[in-house]
């Protein structure tokens, strides 16, 4: 062990420059911030759009360069990107049903209802 040069480990082949990390953590901290102020905006139906917008900015700049797919292979980024398709399809497909029983289960009675509607109302005298 004494005399070992290290030479059965592969070199580090894209260390990030400094400057171009801080960067991106620049860049994470303002879309953080901005998904503060997004969310005490009223933006009725396109707040669930804006969120997921920002985070997967978010995402993708985390991925692309603490991750080093900026710098790697075709097929890893291709991999990746049609792994997230897929996750996006079947959570959009699922948010897609999400209206569609709103109104039998607004008429579905509660659980405290179904005792005042059990107990017998008294004759008026």
């Amino acid at each position: 062990m004494a005399g070992s040069n290290h030479s059965d480990h592969p070199p580090f082949n894209h260390p990030a420059p400094l400057p171009l990390l801080i960067g991106v953590f620049l860049a994470l901290v303002f879309l953080t911030i901005l998904t503060l102020v997004t969310s005490n905006i009223e933006l009725a139906q396109f707040a669930f759009a804006i969120a997921m917008l920002i985070a997967t900015a978010k995402a993708a700049l985390v991925c692309a360069f603490f991750m080093h797919m900026f710098w790697d292979k075709g097929f890893n980024i291709l991999f990746f990107l049609s792994s997230t398709l897929f996750v996006s399809l079947f959570i959009g497909v699922t948010l897609l049903d999400t209206g569609a029983y709103k109104e039998s289960i607004d008429v579905f009675p509660r659980a405290a209802e179904p005792a005042k509607a059990a107990a017998p109302e008294s004759p008026a005298e």
